[in-house]
């Protein structure tokens, strides 16, 4: 392990080659390190950070290239589980002319191109979630999303990237919340509401997505995405059984969703969906 005087951030480990493997699976069994990119490990007591994640990257990418795709992304801020199903990132760069700008001394494509590039290229609930999370971050704006896909997509365009850039969102608050609206979308039922703001008596509610112009018998649909993180224990449980007990009586019909719901193979959400708006959701789904 390192002094803690030392840089806590490396590259491998100063070991013989073939012990580096084994080192490896020793020092994150005992939780002395862990993995901040492929190939780059850091000591447990190092938060993550900007200026870990330009460290970790100066440590792969070439000085004179410039980071891009999802470890661009990463370097403007944006959280791994928006943009890949894999927890650890791959550096990415490139040699060719981009637009660029300087984060912590490294070259890296805008956060504008980078948005269309991941559009692009990435599957699509990933595409959504991570141009979703780059607009929530501020670090683009969606005029300057707009004014830089003149340059990528024709006017009409039915490409993936451009559908990904008109659906996007910057009121979306997680990954979940963006993929759950792609699932939406993708069945038919249209673009929902997000960010729903309901007023109660005592208090005022917000639900993550929903359709507050189409009721049905009185009632309006309201969906929440629940993370493992936040509504997993009993306790969290009951409080949002009560919390929804409360929306009905305020004439809101609440679906919530859980990671499993949007990952699954069955269509259980598309079905309870059209259920309640009364409409066939398009089948089979896209993802």
């Amino acid at each position: 392990m390192l002094p803690a005087e030392l840089p806590l951030y490396f590259c491998g480990i100063p070991f013989r080659a073939y012990q580096v493997g084994r080192k490896l699976r020793w020092l994150l069994a005992r939780g002395e390190i862990r993995q901040v990119m492929r190939g780059v490990y850091v000591d447990i007591r190092v938060p993550d950070s900007p200026a870990l994640r330009a460290d970790s990257l100066r440590l792969v990418v070439p000085p004179e290239a410039v980071v891009r795709g999802r470890a661009a992304a990463w370097l403007h801020g944006i959280d791994t589980t928006a943009l890949s199903p894999e927890p650890a990132i791959s550096p990415q760069w490139t040699s060719h002319p981009c637009p660029t700008v300087e984060v912590l001394g490294l070259k890296v494509i805008t956060p504008a191109a980078t948005a269309i590039e991941l559009a692009q290229h990435l599957d699509r609930p990933f595409a959504l979630s991570a141009v979703d999370a780059l607009l929530h971050s501020q670090v683009v704006s969606r005029q300057q999303l707009e004014s830089a896909a003149a340059a990528y997509f024709p006017e009409h365009s039915n490409s993936q990237g451009r559908q990904i850039l008109t659906y996007a969102d910057a009121r979306a608050a997680s990954p979940g919340e963006s993929w759950l609206r792609l699932r939406l979308i993708d069945a038919g039922f249209g673009r929902p509401d997000l960010q729903v703001r309901v007023d109660g008596r005592n208090r005022t509610y917000r639900l993550d997505l929903g359709y507050p112009d189409r009721p049905v018998d009185g009632k309006r649909l309201g969906l929440e995405y629940d993370s493992d993180q936040w509504h997993s224990t009993h306790k969290q449980q009951l409080r949002d059984e009560t919390r929804r007990t409360e929306l009905d009586a305020l004439g809101w019909h609440v679906i919530p969703v859980r990671r499993t719901d949007l990952w699954g193979s069955y269509p259980a959400l598309e079905l309870a969906v059209g259920a309640f708006l009364c409409r066939q959701p398009r089948l089979p789904r896209r993802w």
